[in-house]
C-alpha cells in the first residue's frame, strides 16, 4: 500500500495568492504523514530547477507536473521523471499561452503541446471547483479514469458509483515556513512499486484505491498527529478537560466545509432573537416569494405618472395653439414633417431569449437523449435558422427607422428653427396608457399578495415552520426592517396606495434594489408538535434538529456535548436517529459524557481523550478503536482498555453503575 499526494504547490503563479515556499516544511510533511510519494503541481508552469532540488531534498519519489487552466477547469498532468527535459519545454509553452488568471488553454492546445496524452498521467478536478466540465472530459475518453474530488464525502460518493471517475483527494497545499498543522488529504493505492505506470494501472482499478491504509475508506485520519476517524459516526469521549474539544476544534482546522455545533451555542430563551433566527435561516423562501415581485416593483419605480399629465397638458397646450395659428401659418410650418411622428421601434428582448433557449437545446450534451425524444435534432436547428432570421429582418426595420427617425428629428428642427408657429409638443400615447395600465395592475398585485396567506410549511421531526404573508402594521416594523435609523413615517402614510408608498420609499434614503421588501411581510412561526408556539426550552430543541438536518449542505458535521443544553429523553428520542441518518452521508463526530449519546446512539468508532500532568507539563493522549473492542490504541501503539474508558466517562465510574442499575433501580420497580 502506498500513499500520495499529487496535487502540491511550490511556486507562486499569476493564480496563487502570495506564499514564499519552505523546503523544510514539505521534507516534515512528507514524513509525519509518512507519504511515500508526491507531484509538485503549480498553476501553468513547472519550474525545473526548483523541481531538482526538491527531489535531492526529500527521501520519496517526487514526479514532475503542472496545474493546466484548461477549457474552464483544472487538470493535474504528471510525466514520468525520465522524460523530465522534455516535459520541461512543453510545460513552458503553456506558461506562454497563459498570462492572466483569466486565461486558460482549449483541448486542441494541449494536445498540440503535449502530444499522445497516454504518456502522462491526467487527473482532472473533477468534484472540486473549478472543475472540468463534461464536454471537455468527454473529448479525453479512455485517457482519464481518475478524478480529484475536495471532500471525504464526494469520495465515498464516487466510489460507490459505477459511473464515476476513481476518485482521489489530494492536500492542494502551499507549503510555507511555520505550519503548526499539516494536511491529511492523501490518497492511498494497493500497489508495489511506485513508478507512473504502477499508479496509472492502480488508479484505473477502484477497488485499489483507499482513505486508509488499514481500514480502507471505511475510516480516514483525520490529523497530522494520527488520530483515525471513521467515515461514518464517531463519539468522542473524556473527563473534564481532558481534550475532547480541543481534538475537536483540531480536527475543524484540517477540513474545509465544515459544520460545527458548539457547546451551549443553540439555547435560545429570548423570543425575539429566535424569531429573527428563524427569519435568516427561511430568508431564501422569502426571496423566492417575491423573485417575480422584485422585477415589477424595479418596472414600475421608472414610471413617473406626475410627468405623463405633465407631458400631456403641454401636448394639448401646444396643440390648441397650434391650432389657433392654423390660418397664419409660414412656409416652413406648412411642410408635412414640421409635426412629423417617429416611428416605433420593435422590442427584440423576447426573441432574443427565445433564440438563446433554441440554443441550449441545441447544445444540450447532458440531457440530448430525452430533447431528442420530443424535438428532432434537424428541427431544432431549422427553428433556430429561422429565428435569427427572423431577427435580422426585424433588426434591419429598427435600423431603417432610426436612420429615417434621425432624419426626421433632423428637418423638424431646422424646421423649427425657421418657424415662428408653435410646434406640437412630441408625445407618446402608447407609452402613457401602458404606464398607467401597469400602475393599476401593480396596485391589485401589491394588495394581492398582502393578503394573509401560508406561503410555505417546513416540517422538522415534529416541529412546523410556517411563512405567512401579512401587512406591515407601522413605521416601526418597516424600520426594524431596514435596520437603520432611518424615518419611514410619511412613507407609512401611504402604504395603503402602493405606488404612492413606492414613490414615498425614493425619499426614505434606502436602496432602490430594497423597496420590494417593503410591500408585505413574511413572518415566520415555529409550532412544536400540538401546533403550538414554542416554549424556550423546544426553541433550543428545535435549533439543535435544524442544524443537524443543516448539515447535509456540510462535508463534516462535529458537535461538542448537546447533552449540556437537552434532556436524555430528546437527545434519544429524536437527536440520536437524527445524527445516524446524517452519518450515513457524511462523517459525524461528536464530543459527550453522556451514555445516551455515547452508548446508546452506537457509534462506528469511540475517540478517548487523556490528560497527563506531569511535574513540569501536561500532556494529552488519544486513543481510538471500534466500541465493541476490549482495547483502544492511540497513533503511536499505547493502549488502553475500552471498558474502563465508558465506565468512567459515561457512567460515572463501575462502582456507580452498579450501585445505580443493582440497587437504587431495583428499590423503584412496582
Amino acid at each position: 500500500m502506498k500513499k500520495i499526494d499529487f496535487h502540491i504547490h511550490t511556486v507562486k503563479s499569476i493564480s496563487d495568492s502570495p506564499f514564499d515556499f519552505h523546503i523544510g516544511s514539505l521534507k516534515e510533511y512528507v514524513d509525519l504523514l509518512e507519504i511515500d510519494c508526491i507531484a509538485i503541481t503549480n498553476h501553468n508552469l513547472f519550474d525545473k530547477a526548483q523541481y531538482v532540488q526538491i527531489s535531492n531534498e526529500l527521501d520519496v519519489k517526487v514526479f514532475p507536473g503542472i496545474e493546466i487552466d484548461l477549457e474552464g477547469g483544472h487538470l493535474l498532468l504528471i510525466s514520468e521523471i525520465e522524460n523530465l527535459d522534455d516535459f520541461a519545454t512543453k510545460s513552458q509553452k503553456v506558461s506562454d499561452l497563459i498570462k492572466s488568471p483569466n486565461d486558460d488553454i482549449s483541448y486542441d492546445e494541449l494536445i498540440e503541446i503535449y502530444g499522445d496524452l497516454n504518456n502522462y498521467l491526467l487527473i482532472p478536478h473533477y468534484d472540486k471547483k473549478p472543475k472540468l466540465q463534461p464536454d471537455t472530459l468527454a473529448k479525453f475518453g479512455d485517457s482519464i479514469f481518475a478524478g480529484e474530488v475536495a471532500s471525504l464525502r464526494k469520495f465515498k460518493a464516487c466510489i460507490k458509483e459505477q459511473d464515476k471517475l476513481t476518485p482521489v483527494i489530494f492536500s492542494d497545499e502551499r507549503f510555507v515556513e511555520n505550519m503548526t498543522s499539516y494536511p491529511t488529504r492523501q490518497t492511498y493505492l494497493d500497489v508495489e512499486e511506485t513508478s507512473l505506470n504502477a499508479i496509472k494501472g492502480c488508479l484505473f482499478d477502484k477497488t485499489k484505491v483507499f482513505l486508509s491504509k488499514e481500514e480502507g475508506n471505511d475510516f480516514f485520519q483525520a490529523t497530522d498527529d494520527g488520530i483515525m476517524l471513521s467515515t461514518s459516526l464517531n463519539v468522542i469521549v473524556g473527563g473534564r478537560s481532558s481534550g475532547k474539544t480541543y481534538t475537536l476544534d483540531k480536527i475543524c482546522d484540517n477540513f474545509d466545509n465544515v459544520k460545527y455545533l458548539k457547546q451551549f451555542s443553540l439555547l435560545q430563551n429570548d423570543k425575539e432573537n429566535f424569531k429573527k433566527l428563524v427569519t435568516t435561516r427561511h430568508s431564501l423562501i422569502t426571496e423566492n416569494y417575491l423573485k417575480e415581485f422584485k422585477d415589477v416593483v424595479y418596472d414600475v419605480n421608472d414610471i413617473d405618472l406626475k410627468a405623463n399629465e405633465i407631458s400631456i397638458e403641454k401636448y394639448l397646450t401646444s396643440l390648441k395653439k397650434f391650432a389657433s395659428e392654423s390660418d397664419s401659418l409660414d412656409t416652413f410650418s406648412k411642410c408635412a414633417l414640421y409635426n412629423e411622428n417617429k416611428f416605433t421601434l420593435d422590442n427584440l428582448e423576447n426573441l432574443k431569449k427565445l433564440i438563446n433557449a433554441t440554443k441550449t437545446l441545441v447544445e444540450a450534451n447532458e440531457y440530448k437523449d430525452i430533447v431528442d425524444k420530443h424535438i428532432s435534432g434537424v428541427n431544432l436547428k431549422s427553428l433556430i435558422s429561422e429565428l435569427i432570421q427572423k431577427h435580422n429582418e426585424i433588426h434591419e426595420n429598427n435600423l431603417k427607422k432610426e436612420w429615417t427617425n434621425n432624419l426626421i428629428e433632423s428637418i423638424k428642427d431646422s424646421l423649427k428653427f425657421r418657424s415662428t408657429t408653435t410646434t406640437v409638443e412630441d408625445i407618446d400615447f402608447t407609452k402613457i396608457q401602458l404606464e398607467k395600465i401597469k400602475v393599476q395592475k401593480f396596485k391589485q398585485l401589491v394588495k394581492s399578495i398582502q393578503h394573509e396567506k401560508v406561503i410555505d410549511s417546513k416540517e422538522i421531526r415534529g416541529f412546523k415552520v410556517l411563512a405567512k404573508t401579512k401587512k406591515y402594521t407601522g413605521a416601526i416594523q418597516l424600520k426594524n426592517k431596514s435596520k437603520s435609523k432611518l424615518s419611514f413615517s410619511e412613507a407609512f402614510n401611504n402604504y395603503e396606495d402602493p405606488y404612492k408608498f413606492l414613490i414615498a420609499l425614493q425619499n426614505v434614503g434606502i436602496e432602490e434594489t430594497e423597496y420590494y421588501k417593503y410591500f408585505v411581510d413574511i413572518d415566520y412561526r415555529t409550532l412544536n408538535k400540538h401546533g403550538y408556539e414554542v416554549s424556550g426550552g423546544e426553541r433550543s430543541e428545535f435549533n439543535l434538529l435544524h442544524e443537524i438536518s443543516d448539515a447535509l449542505k456540510y462535508d463534516l458535521l462535529l458537535i461538542d456535548e448537546p447533552e449540556s443544553s437537552f434532556d436524555n429523553i430528546f437527545l434519544k428520542n429524536e437527536v440520536n436517529e437524527l445524527i445516524k441518518e446524517i452519518a450515513k452521508e457524511i462523517p459525524v463526530i461528536v464530543v459527550t459524557h453522556n451514555s445516551t449519546i455515547g452508548a446508546s446512539i452506537n457509534p462506528n468508532h469511540v475517540v478517548f481523550t487523556q490528560k497527563i500532568v506531569k511535574p513540569d507539563d501536561v500532556e494529552y493522549k488519544v486513543f481510538f478503536g471500534h466500541p465493541t473492542s476490549k482495547i483502544l490504541k492511540s497513533a503511536n501503539g499505547e493502549s488502553i482498555k475500552n471498558l474502563d474508558v465508558l465506565l468512567n466517562c459515561l457512567e460515572a465510574g463501575e462502582d456507580a453503575y452498579n450501585e445505580r442499575h443493582k440497587k437504587s433501580y431495583e428499590i423503584l420497580k412496582d
